[in-house]
């Protein structure tokens, strides 16, 4: 994979700017919260970041902080905000935007915008990805992580079964046909190998939303206050989803999402629905040629919800770490650096611009799965997002699973969900 070093002297990074308040105090410091859990490959990456901007803009200093899980990122940053020690800026969900909001803690991106070229940075993004960094006319966060749910499957095992290698499954009638072509069966008439797998641990929600998306129904309205879990075209899709486990083509109750991808390079599932951020693991681990392909459509062509992270500003942060974070923010998701920590990452470059680099332009010649989310971007649809999100996002994964494991019927688990949901946001209506 090519990487592009962007470490440059440390000793450029100690110049001093040339005003009486930075002789005087010294470089302004930029708290920087990432989603890490452990060091690795890219919390070098986000160092090489920082380095370089530190070195490009004397008398700023970004200090990333790796603050683990998403989740543990967030309660860390809302904890130092409560203390008045808030970050200037963290990358955090893109469903957090509620939750940041209610909590007080961050501020309008619009509040930093002074120039032309400011307002047309702001325009460049993808307006999927937009969809969950906006509400209520104002700007809350920049997509910088992000990615959406694919198929990806076993072009060998596609062959054994007598299906074309080169064409995945446009709909749901394709997807399920193709299931039962590729679900084998050892001696003992065990499964061996399932058609296709969905996980239904950690992101349930989520995964729900690759059938409704196609179903063409919304699962929330644009404001977060209202939810949608009983209308019949979500029920029916989280019908397909048993009816395919009920059939045997997908395996019985709840799926872990951590080992879905190794069940695809052990061959015990020739498709698997995840997200686009497994793609440089299964290039790394498949030991077979597999291919990449948009979400199965129904009665729309297809569609995915995005998902992964945002830059937020932490509206208790001195202004002048407001407004070096605002300059980070501009200089790391411009188009080169996007497209570099597209290819560094195996995130969707968040711009049009990005794809257009010299850098990504070859990478998605080389390699062109890298190239099936941000295509089906056009039918792609917010990531679930609600005011109480955590609660609200709980009680509908909780009835998914219910309607996985049998417990409850699809139509009667989004029903109760539906009650626990109005009950959570009543307040918000």
């Amino acid at each position: 994979m090519q990487r592009k070093t962007f470490l440059k002297s440390a000793a450029a990074a100690a110049v001093i700017a040339c005003t009486s308040t930075a002789w005087a105090q010294g470089a302004v410091e930029v708290p920087f919260y990432f989603p890490v859990a452990v060091g690795g490959p890219i919390t070098k990456v986000i160092d090489g970041y920082a380095d370089a901007f530190n070195a490009d803009h004397p008398g700023t200093k970004v200090q990333p902080i790796y603050a683990g899980t998403y989740q543990e990122t967030l309660v860390k940053a809302l904890t130092a905000n409560k203390a008045g020690k808030a970050p200037a800026t963290s990358v955090l969900l893109s469903t957090d935007m509620f939750t940041l909001i209610d909590e007080d803690a961050i501020t309008p991106i619009d509040d930093f915008l002074k120039t032309d070229a400011d307002r047309a940075w702001l325009k460049s993004f993808y307006p999927a990805f937009m969809a969950n960094s906006q509400t209520g006319g104002k700007t809350w966060g920049i997509p910088f992580q992000r990615s959406t749910v694919v198929m990806y499957y076993n072009k060998d095992a596609f062959k054994e079964a007598g299906l074309d290698p080169n064409k995945a499954p446009a709909n749901w009638k394709e997807l399920k046909e193709a299931a039962h072509k590729l679900t084998k069966k050892d001696a003992s008439g065990n499964v061996a190998q399932y058609g296709v797998q969905i996980p239904s641990t950690g992101f349930a929600y989520w995964l729900l939303q690759t059938l409704t998306t196609p179903n063409d129904v919304l699962l929330a309205n644009e404001a977060g206050t209202k939810v949608t879990f009983d209308d019949p075209k979500v029920v029916e899709a989280l019908q397909f989803w048993v009816d395919l486990a009920k059939e045997g083509v997908h395996p019985k109750g709840v799926v872990e999402w951590g080992t879905t991808p190794k069940d695809f390079f052990e061959k015990k599932a020739a498709i698997i629905v995840t997200t686009t951020g497994n793609l440089t693991n299964v290039k790394n681990n498949a030991k077979f040629d597999f291919g990449v392909a948009p979400i199965a459509g129904n009665v729309r062509k297809g569609g995915s919800p995005t998902g992964g992270g945002n830059f937020y500003i932490f509206k208790k942060a001195p202004r002048e770490q407001q407004e070096a974070a605002f300059k980070f923010v501009q200089w790391i998701t411009a188009p080169e650096r996007a497209a570099q920590w597209s290819i560094d990452s195996g995130y969707v470059a968040t711009s049009p611009a990005a794809y257009d680099t010299p850098a990504l332009k070859k990478y998605g010649a080389e390699f062109p799965p890298a190239l099936v989310a941000r295509d089906q971007l056009p039918v792609s649809v917010a990531e679930f997002s609600t005011h109480e999100n955590q609660r609200v996002t709980k009680v509908l994964s909780d009835a998914i699973q219910a309607a996985l494991n049998g417990t409850k019927t699809p139509a009667q688990a989004m029903k109760d969900a539906q009650r626990d949901a109005d009950r959570i946001l009543r307040a918000y209506q």
